[in-house]
């Protein structure tokens, strides 16, 4: 007897590709990216925003939780760390805690040498609608401009 044939169509998602040089060691930038006291100096998308570090446990299994405060509101944001390859590479899940419909995402950082510097690239993927991408291409582009900035 056959086998009937089954195919699942998966949703489409979409992604955010995003690249910095930063004037800093790759050394340097991860541990902005893992330590809490200087992850609040850049980590929200203007000046507007606070940043407030509930939980932040840079290696694999470990978790994160965030508060993004602005005058209006705030925002929280937290995951799971899959990967964290010191000084080079972070990978981690995503998940707005007041935004259920934009489901959980995943966000890689490679963070390499170039020149006196530092490459920074930073993919968010599985962001469910385009509104979600746009959204989270702001949001990281100012962040990314801050952590420039910070240095």
């Amino acid at each position: 007897m056959a086998k009937p044939i089954t195919t699942t169509t998966a949703a489409p998602t979409f992604a955010v590709t995003l690249e910095r040089t930063i004037a800093a060691t790759p050394e340097r930038v991860f541990e902005a990216f893992t330590q809490a006291e200087k992850l609040t100096r850049w980590f929200a998308p203007s000046d507007e925003y606070g940043c407030h570090v509930h939980v932040l446990e840079p290696r694999a299994g470990g978790r994160f939780r965030i508060e993004m405060r602005r005058p209006d509101g705030a925002s929280v944001v937290g995951g799971t760390y899959e990967e964290v390859t010191r000084p080079s590479r972070l990978v981690f899940t995503w998940t707005w805690e007041d935004k259920p419909e934009h489901l959980t995402s995943r966000v890689t950082v490679n963070i390499e040498p170039k020149g006196t510097g530092t490459r920074v690239v930073l993919v968010h993927e599985q962001l469910p609608t385009v509104e979600a991408r746009e959204g989270h291409t702001k949001g990281w582009n100012g962040c990314l401009d801050r952590l420039v900035k910070a240095f």
